[in-house]
């Protein structure tokens, strides 16, 4: 369950916090952390490409083993750990011959707890194999999309995807979205659902958090002048004199599919997340 604050102030009253239950360890591992430099949505020119970035906390970037290709070698947990930089929680792990990396924490992984990572690997959470060696029904995270390019596919706290038909070389895998989509059975992943599963309940509660975040306010387009935005203009509350409402370059953002209709990949989705 998430910590729950009593109402001393307003931003307090709806205000939660994860209950961070699964954290042993409090302090990252120095050599994996490099600082992540702020950008604050501009590119190399100083331009701003991304509209209401900056400011944030100063963070420092977990270096994440997305490959797991020390195959075959057992990995101790050493600690949970809470990462700045996405929602999941990840595992500091050391190997036999004592390097140490970070991995994906899955939910039901503790302190002293050995994983493995190779085709021979039991079915057990933590442990990564490729897919083929998975039995058909498993419930996986931290899925390859090209063998040996690491994990893109269920990464975020809570994700879990389903195992679901294995022929002709390809795995049928169903993804949180409902989207069914065929992965080569070469490809790894993990065992067991990612962990922090109590994230999605998490309340800000105030503007300042999301500051802490680097997300700087943005504001309606149609309060706005219709130099400045297709919505503004009118006079008092006017409606935004479009079918549809349209960013501030024109372009539709309800309903606008940005998927690419000859896309590559499409071949690769047996079922499309929206059920058609």
């Amino acid at each position: 369950m998430s910590t729950k604050f009593k109402p001393t102030t307003p931003g307090r009253r709806h205000m939660s916090d994860p209950s961070f239950a699964e954290i042993t360890k409090f302090s990252p591992e120095k050599k994996l952390t490099v600082i992540l430099k702020k950008n604050a949505g501009r590119n190399s020119y100083g331009k701003i490409t991304v509209r209401h970035r900056g400011g944030r906390n100063k963070q420092k970037y977990r270096i994440i083993d997305f490959k797991r290709n020390t195959l075959d070698t057992a990995a101790k947990v050493i600690g949970i750990e809470y990462d700045p930089n996405r929602t999941a929680y990840i595992a500091l792990v050391e190997y036999e011959d004592g390097t140490r990396s970070y991995v994906l924490a899955p939910s039901g992984l503790t302190d002293g707890d050995v994983i493995y990572s190779g085709a021979s690997a039991d079915i057990k959470v933590g442990n990564t194999l490729p897919i083929a060696n998975i039995p058909v029904g498993t419930v996986i995270h931290n899925i390859e999309l090209y063998p040996g390019k690491g994990a893109q596919l269920v990464r975020s706290a809570g994700a879990a995807a389903q195992l679901m038909a294995k022929e002709n070389g390809m795995a049928q895998v169903r993804l949180p979205s409902g989207e069914v989509r065929l992965v080569r059975l070469e490809c790894k992943a993990t065992i067991g659902q990612v962990g922090n599963l109590e994230h999605e309940n998490v309340k800000l509660g105030k503007a300042g958090k999301t500051r802490h975040r680097g997300i700087r306010p943005h504001v309606r387009g149609s309060v706005m002048n219709p130099c400045d935005h297709p919505h503004g203009g009118g006079e008092g509350r006017a409606p935004i004199g479009r079918p549809t409402p349209v960013t501030p370059w024109g372009k539709p953002t309800n309903g606008y599919k940005t998927r690419n209709k000859k896309a590559r990949t499409n071949k690769f989705i047996v079922k499309s997340r929206n059920g058609k």
